[in-house]
């Protein structure tokens, strides 16, 4: 396992979103098109989540997001985020990281 400084780690931009629109990708069976609310803020993240959520279940759900990760544009939509999972390596079971206690939207992780 590679290690990093506390000082690399100290540049990611971790916050508590929620969740506040999901719609499928038009034009890709795994993807949903995501609208974050992140305190004062609102992010668009394009995620693979398919296979393991319903909308239902992602709509409304606490989530923790990586706020600054480089836009990048995936099958013509744009994703300004990313929101952080734990994976299985086979990729069977992807699960969302969530808060233990509902928490205000925007509150920084450290």
């Amino acid at each position: 396992m590679d290690t990093i400084s506390y000082a690399d780690f100290a540049k990611l931009d971790i916050r508590v979103g929620k969740i506040i629109d999901v719609v499928r990708h038009e034009n890709a069976d795994k993807l949903y098109i995501v609208q974050i609310e992140v305190g004062e803020t609102k992010l668009q993240t394009v995620t693979s989540l398919v296979p393991y959520y319903t909308e239902e279940q992602l709509l409304g759900k606490q989530v923790v997001v990586l706020c600054n990760l480089a836009k990048a544009k995936m099958r013509g939509e744009t994703s300004e985020c990313m929101l952080l999972c734990a994976e299985t390596d086979d990729e069977s079971e992807s699960v969302l990281l969530t808060p233990e206690r509902l928490m205000a939207t925007g509150v920084k992780i450290v």
